[in-house]
């Protein structure tokens, strides 16, 4: 009996005058007769449960019954609701979807089109543009093993390129940037560790039980996108011109530009010192310039003449 589904039927019977069992049991995917064991169980609490007979009979809560305390408002349930939404995005799975179905269901009817209009106002999608399945497929294993505290074996590639057999203590996932990692304890190192979900390869959950440590949330390294590394972060200031500045409002927002002459603008941003860093600036396309530092400008530079020339092989041959 899930102590979720019996706080659920609770809000569900103060939204409703009567509710059929049958329609309760469909609801929450479990049997008629679990439902009235259910209803027993929320009458032992003192909840005034009354059944009534009849064509229009069911199950109800006593006339004039109210929880006047610790109990949802509507705005409460849209706030939960647009926020399992943003859950859902990511985490999928039947159980968010689960979950969204009975808040959305306790709504009553007169208040089921202003619901709806509430919770569209904000759509927040933390999905990729990649492969979602495969990246699905790992969350799920990974909160398999963290609700059954047994470890998980996995290949990871680090940002190195160097790969290693892992078997680690799956603690808390994190969602940080549209990228998931995985926070776990690992043996081998004696420490913990954060691993990106996107670089773990066949996860299997093991038959391993471990002891969940104490931590302290306020101090993980949220903040670090990989542990192996210390990135030193310094100001990189960017050139953008009429064709580049959407970009540079996409990632940096309109108040970070400084327009220098007409049609020419810069940033000044902090960014660590890395491929990662390479990557990203090269990624903006030909219409955008290192300013700062020069060095960066020149390593970019030298970057780019690589680029040219694998195009000038390929065209050769």
């Amino acid at each position: 009996m899930k102590i979720d589904r019996l706080l659920s039927i609770v809000i569900l019977l103060l939204k409703k005058n009567r509710v059929q069992a049958k329609e309760l049991a469909d609801l929450y995917e479990v049997s008629i007769r679990t439902i009235y064991r259910d209803i027993e169980a929320i009458s032992m609490a003192g909840i005034p449960v009354v059944t009534y007979q009849g064509a229009n009979g069911g199950i109800g809560l006593m006339e004039g019954y109210r929880l006047d305390r610790s109990m949802l408002t509507d705005h409460d349930i849209k706030d939960i609701v647009m926020g399992l939404q943003s859950l859902s995005s990511s985490l999928g799975g039947p159980n968010v979807s689960r979950l969204l179905h009975k808040f959305e269901s306790i709504i009553p009817e007169s208040g089921k089109e202003q619901f709806s209009v509430h919770t569209t106002q904000f759509i927040v999608d933390h999905s990729g543009w990649g492969n979602r399945a495969a990246q699905e497929g790992k969350l799920i294993k990974v909160k398999e093993a963290m609700s059954q505290a047994r470890t998980v074996a996995f290949t990871y590639r680090n940002a190195g390129g160097a790969i290693t057999e892992r078997n680690v203590e799956p603690h808390t996932l994190v969602l940080k940037g549209q990228q998931w990692f995985v926070y776990a304890y690992c043996p081998d190192r004696e420490q913990f560790r954060l691993f990106k979900l996107s670089r773990m390869s066949d996860p299997v959950v093991t038959e391993t039980v471990f002891a969940r440590r104490d931590l302290s949330y306020e101090v993980l390294p949220w903040n670090e996108e990989r542990m192996e590394v210390s990135r030193a972060v310094q100001p990189f200031t960017l050139q953008f011109n009429r064709n580049s500045r959407h970009l540079a409002e996409d990632w940096f927002g309109v108040e970070a530009l400084t327009e220098q002459e007409e049609g020419i603008y810069t940033v000044s941003v902090p960014f660590p010192e890395d491929a990662w860093a390479y990557g990203f600036i090269l990624s903006l396309g030909p219409d955008v310039v290192v300013k700062e530092p020069a060095h960066l400008r020149d390593k970019i530079h030298k970057m780019a003449l690589r680029i040219a020339s694998n195009y000038e092989e390929v065209q050769e041959s």
